[in-house]
């Protein structure tokens, strides 16, 4: 089997993603941590939302284990706790959809389950796998535990994901982009039938999708796409084809999401979900 590529760097987040850790604020209020929380966060990243909550649970028996399917992002995160001193943050190379086969992830063990802007990643695969992966997440939690998610809702980055599939698309034809779209963002009617009908076993106390305009970071259109188009290229044949279809993305999208008083904005629409385990 080939070695999956790993495309994330702590340092190219750092650069044109430094918003996500920053704008989970609401996520982390529905979250609701507290000093004695045992909590298992899916898909961390570099580890920075963890590093936060350490504050919290230094005063209690709590603690919290991120888990990331990116070794590179992995690393990052255990760096910067050592340099923190966060000692409540742990760290583990764990793909989401392998949850089910990680046995000490499986024991009912967390209090509180958390994931932010990653789900809309992970849940690109088929519904079985789908379901999989929130029936894991149900055996993960202690009886009355809350998973609180934020993830791209439908609409979600709307005229990123139309310029990178239109451009991908001119040069191999619409089928192949499509595959090579890394990204599933559902509604809230999904998520709750999803979490209450098709798996079961939880009740969604909350659900939300909101529409959040977000100002691109130090390193604008262009770093956003090469970070997170980057799946959609690799359709395109490395070299010179392919930097002329990133630099076609890059050109429409600075005209789209210029802001005329400055900056450029991004189309972002989060969904967030509260489910309880029954």
């Amino acid at each position: 089997m080939a070695e999956k590529k790993d495309h994330w760097s702590s340092e190219a987040y750092q650069h044109s993603a430094s918003f996500v850790p920053k704008l989970a604020t609401k996520i982390l209020q529905w979250l609701d941590p507290q000093k004695d929380d045992v909590i298992l966060d899916i898909g961390c990243g570099d580890g920075v939302v963890n590093i936060q909550l350490q504050g919290i649970l230094a005063q209690g028996s709590g603690s919290i284990h991120g888990t990331d399917a990116s070794p590179a992002m992995i690393e990052a995160a255990t760096r910067k706790a050592a340099e923190a001193g966060a000692s409540k943050c742990t760290f583990e190379v764990v793909d989401a959809l392998s949850l089910s086969q990680t046995p000490h992830l499986q024991n009912s063990s967390f209090s509180k389950l958390f994931s932010n802007a990653a789900l809309h990643w992970i849940l690109k695969c088929p519904p079985a796998s789908q379901a999989q992966f929130f029936a894991a997440a149900l055996a993960a939690l202690s009886p009355g535990g809350t998973f609180a998610f934020e993830m791209g809702g439908l609409g979600n980055v709307s005229e990123m994901r139309a310029a990178l599939l239109s451009s991908v698309a001119r040069r191999v034809g619409l089928a192949r982009a499509v595959v090579h779209d890394p990204w599933f963002f559902p509604d809230e009617a999904w998520a709750t039938q999803m979490l209450e009908q098709t798996v079961g076993g939880w009740k969604v106390d909350r659900v939300e999708r909101e529409y959040r305009p977000t100002l691109a970071d130090e390193g604008g259109v262009e770093g956003w796409v090469r970070l997170f188009g980057a799946k959609f290229f690799e359709a395109v044949p490395e070299g010179r084809e392919r930097e002329e279809c990133v630099r076609e993305v890059v050109d429409v999208l600075d005209v789209v999401c210029r802001n005329p008083s400055g900056g450029f904005h991004l189309g972002y629409v989060r969904l967030r979900v509260l489910a309880r385990k029954l």
